[in-house]
């Protein structure tokens, strides 16, 4: 798994247009476990009727508004005015990490130029999002899987709810299924983190996952952990090895 420093210094920066309030405390959340959001700003025209719901939230968790008109109608000018901080806030190199907030591909550049600076990126968007923003970034996170969603939002997804109840996950939650292009990223991941035996540390495979597929989560299918869904796979044999604490072994099933 991606290594996380709790004091390290984030700057969040939110597209309005893309995102609802609702996620906003799941957001937080994760966001926590991989450090300090000491810039919080989320950008749109706040004169639009769309944007009203997130006066609330925004007072309630001190995320500054930027207020960006539209030139013209077609247009993102939002996009530009969130690119344009976020290269002023990597100049400044105050931060270990960038969280953006947003299903929109045209944030891919943004993410790759701020990675190029030896900066992490932390993306958030819906499972819509265009594969290059999800690529360009270190760890890629789908609104759905935060904790705190609303329960209208997989309303269409309650046949799920046996499946991921058992699994430890937030009731109803929906489940992507593993296909077998999912199943070779974990061969791939295994066969390159395997001793000569072919056995390998649970911990050093899911480092491998998160940087060969950013968006390769345990709980975008559905498992609280790693080692649950790698178990449910069907094609390691795992062995649990030590006490305090006990260390995950795993090897591809001959």
């Amino acid at each position: 798994m991606m290594q996380t420093n709790p004091d390290k210094a984030l700057a969040l920066l939110i597209d309005g247009d893309n995102a609802s309030p609702r996620v906003i405390i799941g957001l937080l959340e994760e966001i926590a476990s991989y450090g300090v959001a000491s810039v919080k700003r989320i950008y749109g025209d706040w004169t639009k009727p769309n944007l009203n719901g997130w006066k609330e939230c925004l007072l309630e968790h001190a995320i500054q508004p930027v207020q960006q008109f539209a030139y013209t109608t077609g247009k993102n000018a939002t996009d530009g005015a969130m690119i344009i901080d976020a290269m002023d806030l990597l100049y400044t190199g105050r931060f270990a990490g960038f969280c953006i907030v947003s299903s929109d591909s045209d944030f891919a550049r943004l993410a790759a130029r701020i990675r190029e600076q030896g900066v992490t990126v932390y993306g958030f968007g819906e499972r819509k999002t265009p594969r290059p923003f999800i690529t360009a970034c270190d760890k890629f996170v789908y609104f759905d899987v935060l904790s705190h969603h609303a329960a209208h939002d997989v309303e269409t997804h309650r046949h799920q709810t046996d499946r991921t109840t058992s699994r430890g996950l937030p009731f109803g939650q929906p489940v992507q299924t593993l296909d077998e292009q999912d199943l070779d990223k974990l061969r791939n991941a295994i066969n390159a983190s395997s001793n000569e035996d072919g056995w390998a540390n649970l911990a050093s495979v899911g480092a491998h996952l998160a940087k060969q597929a950013s968006d390769f989560n345990a709980r975008n299918f559905g498992y609280a952990r790693l080692s649950d869904l790698i178990t449910d796979s069907g094609i390691v044999d795992v062995e649990w090895v030590g006490h305090h604490p006990k260390v995950v072994m795993v090897r591809l099933k001959k």
